[in-house]
């Protein structure tokens, strides 16, 4: 059966606004629930373990699933498996703000979890089927990262507003209306599109998850298991070779290359949001809150360069922007005991929110570049995916180093990287 995109039902940008909130929500459930920890942790009696997969459920359902979640929209309906991954992260999130115990709360983190896997991969695929030309398509992806980067700092600080005002079953209600909102918006604004009707590769899509999983867990921790990770996706490479329909098939070697490139942002966009709040809370003696409110420049510097990356055109414009990304990673790596946030931190973090802007859109407009309509939700799966997991291994590495200042200069040298393969790809 020959495939068809979905089509909007109006003319405009509103159905961008529908997809992007959905994006603003994945990322906005990764960060808002950490501030709220300790709350949680008391209101549930959760122990070390029990806090840490709080965090880990989502992370882990999220980042296995991202490949396959893009295929079965390609195969299923990219708008069908939208809606389906967008129900299931409301649902998920009214369960998470009524939990009665913790067992019911990392439950429902995992659904949680699995609905964000659904529904960002299609999301993005969705968006480039309905601006497929190249300044609406600039514009589209300049909003995508926009909304992807305010959703990380907008998280701590309303992570913490609403702890602090209505306790923390607050940081799960508040996404409920929201994700509904989206799935209402959705189904009126996008039209539905036509299945490709083939059958979607189950073995690999086991292999691939478990893989993912496995790697991702193994490196917080317990190193055999990433061990057995990686031979999974040994495993899922050499079953992709003697698969008629591969989940992953051998036309998307096409974008190999700027999905490498993401792979290695996710370390530096990963270590990045990691060290700083580490630096500012334990160095300089900063609250949360205070944290919080001093990425707001950087956040509001990121939105305002990814949305005007999607509207300028020319092969300089990614060096460029890694460029100062390096120059901010290198001046932030001097992290002084006494330093202030005028002299030390607003000038780097301008850099960095330029850069990181640049970065997000070009590569996110990079891996989606010469691909069919029928590949769209695989790629999308795909350069979600290849952040998440070089997210997680980078910190890994990145974690080994002896103080934060190490660790910014090493994102400094890895974005210094990027630039030299991606100017030589260019």
């Amino acid at each position: 059966m020959t495939p068809t995109a979905p089509q909007s039902t109006t003319t405009g940008w509103m159905p961008l606004a529908a997809l992007a909130t959905a994006q603003f929500l994945v990322v906005l459930s990764t960060s808002i629930v950490n501030v709220a920890l300790p709350r949680i942790r008391a209101g549930l009696d959760l122990s070390d373990a029990g806090q840490a997969w709080t965090v880990n459920a989502y992370v882990l359902a999220f980042g296995a699933l991202l490949l396959t979640g893009g295929r079965v929209g390609d195969v299923h309906g990219l708008r069908r498996v939208f809606l389906l991954g967008t129900g299931l992260f409301a649902l998920a999130s009214l369960g998470a703000a009524l939990a009665p115990t913790a067992v019911v709360l990392i439950a429902c983190r995992a659904v949680q979890g699995v609905g964000a896997a659904l529904l960002a991969p299609t999301a993005l695929a969705i968006v480039l089927t309905l601006y497929p030309d190249g300044h609406r398509r600039g514009t589209a992806l300049g909003v995508w990262g926009a909304v992807s980067g305010a959703g990380g700092a907008a998280g701590v600080l309303l992570g913490g507003l609403l702890t602090s005002l209505y306790g923390w079953r607050a940081v799960f209600a508040v996404m409920v209306p929201l994700a509904v909102a989206v799935l209402v918006a959705a189904r009126l604004l996008v039209g539905a599109d036509r299945p490709r009707g083939a059958a979607l590769d189950a073995r690999g899509a086991v292999t691939v998850t478990a893989g993912l999983a496995a790697l991702t867990y193994g490196l917080s921790g317990p190193w055999p298991l990433a061990a057995i990770g990686l031979l999974l996706l040994g495993l899922f490479a050499v079953l992709q070779r003697r698969t008629a329909d591969p989940l992953l098939p051998v036309r998307m070697r096409v974008v190999a290359v700027p999905n490498v490139l993401m792979a290695l942002l996710g370390a530096v966009w990963l270590g990045l949001f990691y060290f700083l709040p580490l630096y500012q809370q334990r160095t300089l003696g900063y609250s949360p809150w205070e944290a919080g409110l001093t990425q707001l420049p950087l956040a509001l510097v990121i939105t305002l360069s990814s949305w005007a990356t999607g509207r300028t055109s020319g092969r300089h414009v990614l060096p460029a922007g890694l460029l100062a990304l390096a120059a901010g990673l290198a001046w932030l790596s001097r992290t002084p005991a006494d330093g202030s946030f005028l002299l030390d931190l607003l000038g780097p973090t301008l850099l960095i929110g330029t850069g990181l802007g640049v970065a997000f859109v070009r590569l996110t407009a990079m891996a989606s570049a010469g691909l069919a309509a029928a590949d769209s939700g695989l790629a999308g799966g795909l350069v979600n995916a290849t952040r998440q997991i070089g997210g997680a291994v980078g910190l890994s590495f990145l974690t080994l180093l002896p103080s934060p200042g190490a660790a910014f200069l090493a994102c400094a040298a890895l974005t210094l990287l990027i630039s030299a393969l991606a100017t030589r790809k260019a």
